[in-house]
């Protein structure tokens, strides 16, 4: 308890931390919201109206802190280049894109585990051979290369899906259901191919450990030894990975829901960064790191519900 309460508290620290950054990154780049907004048309007349509306004229600690305060009341702020309040549209995108991770994470982590099981039971024979093949082959490759090979086979050639989303951001799901079935596969592949390898190797080493040679001496059925001693102990330095690979998913999710002009909180990023929109910038990035860090705490809590000894050592 005493480690969880630990990890909460520095939790919320690189919450602190992810907002300084990435503010400090916004100022830095070249012009600003004002020059964005204004476009090729902005004049020194024009920018300092626009600033003095969007509030851009008054010192950077003073939107920043101003802006902080405002996440602590729930408040993400106003939109600098749409003009409404970020609460207004934000959650909408984070729904579609939550409804692309979270259906890629039930396909891809049992898929995932479950091949990486075969693969270290099959250990140098061609069910691992193939399996490990393919997982290199998915490792090697680039996300918007892997998207565009299934857009070219399912969408241009079997025409069983669309290539691109063309669908409003606050549809309901059902309609966006079609939509996500490419942009999970690329996601469930990219997944399935990291977490495989980890799970193999789990495998193989836990299949050499002592007790398993004594459970097997004392007779135990083999589905016995698997799910009961093997697959536990095979499934802690998975879970760890597993939590690292979010982190990596979250990033890909930019450049997936790039490819597929999916309405989610990725392509979202881009156009406020682009338009230097920094209040809407900020508070995607304080919700994926929000994301990020409730994955982190999940897999801790998973990692003591799977090891006892280190629910005695706490």
């Amino acid at each position: 308890m005493g480690n969880l309460l630990h990890r909460f508290i520095l939790s919320l620290i690189v919450l602190g931390l992810v907002a300084v950054v990435v503010f400090v990154l916004v100022e830095a780049l070249p012009g600003d919201a004002a020059t964005a907004f204004l476009g090729q048309q902005a004049t020194p007349e024009g920018l300092a109206q626009v600033r003095l509306r969007l509030g851009l004229d008054r010192p950077a600690h003073e939107r920043f802190f101003e802006w902080a305060g405002g996440i602590l009341r729930g408040d993400l702020g106003v939109s600098l280049m749409r003009d409404e309040p970020i609460n207004d549209f934000l959650w909408t995108r984070l729904r579609n894109s939550l409804l692309l991770g979270l259906s890629a994470a039930l396909v891809g982590f049992p898929l995932a585990i479950g091949l990486g099981v075969i693969a270290g039971l099959t250990r140098d024979r061609w069910p691992d051979l193939t399996l490990s093949t393919g997982s290199l082959i998915g490792m090697s490759m680039p996300d918007f290369v892997i998207a565009t090979l299934l857009i070219y086979v399912f969408s241009v050639q079997l025409r069983w899906f669309p290539a691109v989303t063309l669908v409003n951001p606050d549809a309901p799901v059902l309609e966006l259901l079609p939509n996500i079935v490419l942009p999970i596969a690329t996601l469930t592949i990219l997944l399935t191919a990291y977490i495989l390898r980890i799970m193999r190797t789990g495998i193989i080493e836990v299949m050499r450990s002592d007790y398993i040679r004594v459970a097997r001496m004392k007779g135990l059925h083999h589905v016995v030894i698997l799910f009961r001693h093997a697959l536990p102990n095979a499934l802690l330095p998975t879970i760890t990975v597993s939590a690292l690979t979010v982190a990596w998913l979250i990033g890909n999710l930019v450049v997936i829901e790039a490819v597929f002009n999916y309405p989610g909180i990725g392509t979202l990023m881009l156009s406020a960064i682009q338009n230097r929109d920094l209040p809407l910038v900020q508070s995607i990035a304080i919700i994926m790191a929000v994301i990020y860090l409730t994955v982190n705490l999940t897999a801790d809590l998973l990692t003591l519900a799977l090891n006892p000894r280190l629910r005695v050592r706490g």
